[in-house]
C-alpha cells in the first residue's frame, strides 16, 4: 500500500510541530532501537479541555504524519474524550497506513495517553 495524500500532506507539512513551553502534560514513547520516538505536549485548561497540543517526533514519514494528525484531532477535546483516543482513529483520519507502519499510529495514541497521565500526576 502506498501512502495516501493525507499522509503525505501531514508528513510534508505537519501541523503542531515543536514544544509547548508551558505544557502541563508531556508524554514520550518509543525507543531509539525501533527507530521512532514521539513526544506529545499538551496545554490543558482548568475545565479539562486541551487548548493546544504539539509534538516532536524522531522517525519515519508515517510517524510524523501520525503525530501531526493525532495532535490536530485532540485540540479542543476534553481530557476524557482524548483518553478514549485510539490508534485506529489516526489510521482512519489518515485514510489508512501500510500494515508495517500501523505501529506509528499506536505510538501516537500511546504518547497522548502518557501526556494525559503526566497531566494527572502533576495536577495531584
Amino acid at each position: 500500500m502506498e501512502y495516501t495524500d493525507v499522509v503525505m500532506e501531514n508528513f510534508t507539512c505537519p501541523k503542531h510541530v515543536g514544544e509547548i513551553e508551558d505544557a502541563n502534560g508531556v508524554g514520550q514513547v518509543g525507543s531509539p532501537a525501533c527507530g521512532d520516538i514521539m513526544k506529545i505536549f499538551l496545554k490543558i485548561n482548568g475545565d479539562g479541555v486541551i487548548e493546544d497540543a504539539s509534538f516532536k517526533t524522531f522517525g519515519c514519514g508515517a510517524a510524523v504524519a501520525s503525530s501531526s494528525m493525532a495532535t490536530d484531532m485532540i485540540i479542543g477535546k476534553t481530557i476524557e474524550e482524548a483518553g478514549k483516543f485510539k490508534n485506529s482513529d489516526v489510521v482512519d483520519a489518515l485514510g489508512g497506513l501500510p500494515a508495517e507502519k500501523i505501529h506509528c499510529s499506536v505510538l501516537a495514541a500511546e504518547a497522548i495517553q502518557a501526556a494525559i497521565e503526566d497531566y494527572h500526576k502533576n495536577k495531584a
